[in-house]
């Protein structure tokens, strides 16, 4: 930011912040496994900047009383809280007292009010106003005059299902406040704000070390999102070549749910570039442009992922069509063979009725005894007819064996 305060430098021996492995009983953060604490994918996803656990953010307060916007509002100073406000007004009261100090504001679907209090006191630009509040934004990082607008994507994977949860996040960002406006369930940005209060001197860097820890626990919050998809991918070729007619849907439902993600990872390559380029501009501590840095190596890497990740789904669906076409060639082939059997023994049935029929021909006409007959005096007739009825069956049987009907 232009005109910044001066802040306590970050020891380059020291890395509180990245890196370290939190106690399983170490409250509602993220996963275990995901780099710098950032929880984005965690079982609990506290709202923006709240500090209190659960699932969609604060409980609901008795009574079926609707529940507060202001999650949580803390003012900091030389890194450290010196006070939580009930109430946005007596948050802004205290920033005035406080030239040193720095307004963290964590809220979660506010009003209009809310956020025209906001803009009026902090002097948000209307155009990123509007945004947080209608949402449904594509990530972006903005700047209007002193502040810094970014909205992103939040994402966690939901085992039970199988699917990727979206979440969106706006930050507002100046040189003495930041304020997330968090719609969705995702991230967790309660482990934030605790682990930058539990590293105090990476807090004193002011809004932009704030911005970072963001940016950390959103990036880092992919990593479960890219081992499920990864999973759910392995899954479905196993399911591709053993034959699963419910795999076509899978394939459909999975792909769509990647170009969501592409959508919330690949933005954020050229945004952290962007900020990156303003590091000299508006004297972004060293330190924390390494931390910024490495944020963007893990995005590259999480993008580069999921672009592939879209084109193994491709080439599944590509080998699976090719598995449904040869199956229903073969398909068509035994039906075809079975029609060619069938026909075969339709003539074969068909050349013993037309040889047999013959015979019963010669007999039905001698058998009917009429006395103007000439042949029932004639002492050579029974001869005959059998003579006849037998070269008649013998050329019959020829004629059908040379067409291969026998």
């Amino acid at each position: 930011m232009s005109e910044r305060r001066p802040r306590a430098a970050l020891s380059p021996l020291k890395h509180p912040w990245r890196r370290q492995a939190e106690p399983p009983s170490s409250g509602p953060s993220g996963s275990a496994g995901s780099s710098g604490g950032a929880g984005g994918s965690g079982s609990s996803s506290g709202s923006g900047g709240s500090g209190s656990p659960g699932k969609g953010g604060p409980p609901e307060p008795p009574g079926g009383e609707p529940r507060p916007s202001v999650v949580q509002a803390s003012l900091y100073r030389d890194g450290r809280r010196v006070s939580s406000p009930d109430t946005l007004a007596e948050t802004f009261r205290q920033l005035r007292e406080q030239p040193e100090g720095m307004a963290w504001i964590g809220l979660q679907r506010p009003t209009e009010d809310e956020l025209h209090s906001l803009a009026a006191e902090f002097d948000l630009h209307e155009l990123a106003v509007e945004d947080a509040m209608e949402a449904h934004q594509r990530p972006k990082l903005e700047r209007y005059g002193d502040t810094l607008f970014v909205v992103l994507r939040a994402a966690r994977y939901l085992d039970a299902p199988e699917e990727v949860d979206f979440g969106e996040l706006h930050v507002f960002v100046g040189t003495d406040f930041v304020i997330t406006v968090r719609h969705g369930a995702a991230p967790d940005l309660s482990a934030v704000r605790r682990r930058m209060e539990e590293t105090p001197e990476l807090l004193a860097l002011g809004p932009e070390a704030v911005l970072y820890a963001i940016l950390d626990a959103v990036v880092d919050g992919y990593a479960p999102v890219v081992a499920g998809v990864q999973n759910d991918i392995d899954e479905i070729e196993t399911e591709v070549f053993g034959g699963d007619p419910a795999v076509s849907r899978r394939i459909y439902e999975l792909s769509r749910e990647i170009v969501e993600f592409q959508r919330a990872t690949r933005p954020l390559v050229s945004m952290l570039h962007g900020l990156m380029a303003g590091f000299a501009k508006y004297g972004t501590d060293e330190e924390l442009q390494r931390y910024l840095r490495d944020v963007a190596d893990h995005v590259t890497h999480t993008s580069e992922r999921v672009d592939g990740f879209r084109q193994a789904l491709s080439e599944i669906l590509t080998v699976n069509a090719t598995l449904v076409a040869q199956q229903q060639g073969a398909e068509m082939r035994a039906l075809a063979e079975a029609g060619f059997e069938q026909n075969e023994e339709i003539k074969k049935i068909s050349a013993w009725a037309a040889i047999l029929f013959a015979p019963t021909l010669v007999g039905t006409i001698y058998g009917m005894n009429f006395d103007n007959m000439p042949e029932l005096h004639w002492a050579g007739g029974y001869p005959f007819a059998v003579v006849l009825m037998a070269v008649v069956c013998t050329s019959l049987y020829v004629v059908f064996k040379k067409k291969d009907w026998l």
